[in-house]
């Protein structure tokens, strides 16, 4: 019945985004439906509290930590990547959770940060952080005590995120599904588009890390998959 309904959300998921050749993402890098005891071997970790219990990925930031808890899978380089999970919100103590897309070869960003999404009950946000937020001048702005970001500098990140609104029930199980493409990334939860947004840094060749990043707890993970777009990998 579970492997149902997943594959009825994916085919829904599927035809919300439609604009994409049938098959574009054929390559999987990644899955995992948690049924497993623990975390596998391909799981990292920073910062994270999180723990696979009852077929579940239960994240936790715990509550004496300077930064989100951090479960995330590395791979060869890619451009276009699809990423699909299933979540809840378990109670109104969880705040949100981020996807996130790095390249851990890159240095002209904050931790190799390129694009990101990131869902709470009430929204979803889509950011280019590679020329955005996390380029290395601005995130060093942005971290200084005071901050120094100018008027300049705070009008050029406004053009660098997007947010739509989504009305997420708690304790729901719901599917997201995250499709970047060459400079674009595009949003579906349940089925349904949730939003799209086109930035240049998206685009960058040479994505090699995904993780799920749980802002703080009462977040749950199911039935996550990770595939590759077109017939080859991206050249580094």
């Amino acid at each position: 019945m579970k492997s149902s309904i997943v594959l009825l959300a994916s085919l829904v998921a599927t035809a919300a985004l439609a604009s994409d050749p049938a098959g574009y993402y054929n390559r999987t890098i990644f899955a995992d439906d948690f049924s497993g005891n623990g975390f596998g071997p391909r799981w990292g970790h920073y910062k994270s509290s999180s723990v696979v219990k009852d077929g579940i990925l239960v994240g936790i930031t715990a509550e004496d930590s300077d930064h989100a808890a951090v479960d995330s899978i590395r791979f060869a380089p890619e451009r276009d990547l699809e990423v699909s999970v299933k979540f809840r919100f378990v109670s109104d103590k969880a705040k949100s959770f981020n996807v996130w897309f790095d390249d851990k070869d890159y240095k002209g960003s904050h931790a190799g940060h390129i694009c990101s999404v990131s869902v709470s009950p009430a929204s979803v946000g889509i950011a280019d952080a590679k020329t955005g937020n996390f380029r290395n001048d601005i995130y060093e702005k942005s971290k200084a005590k005071p901050p120094t970001l100018t008027a300049e500098d705070k009008a050029f990140l406004a053009t660098k995120n997007k947010r739509f609104p989504v009305k997420l029930t708690l304790q729901d199980w719901h599917t997201l599904l995250i499709r970047t493409k060459a400079d674009n990334v595009e949003v579906c939860l349940d089925g349904k588009a949730a939003g799209t947004f086109q930035s240049e840094g998206v685009g960058h060749d040479h994505k090699t890390l995904v993780s799920l990043t749980t802002n703080r707890v009462d977040v749950h993970y199911d039935d996550f998959s990770l595939k590759a777009g077109g017939s080859a990998a991206a050249k580094p």
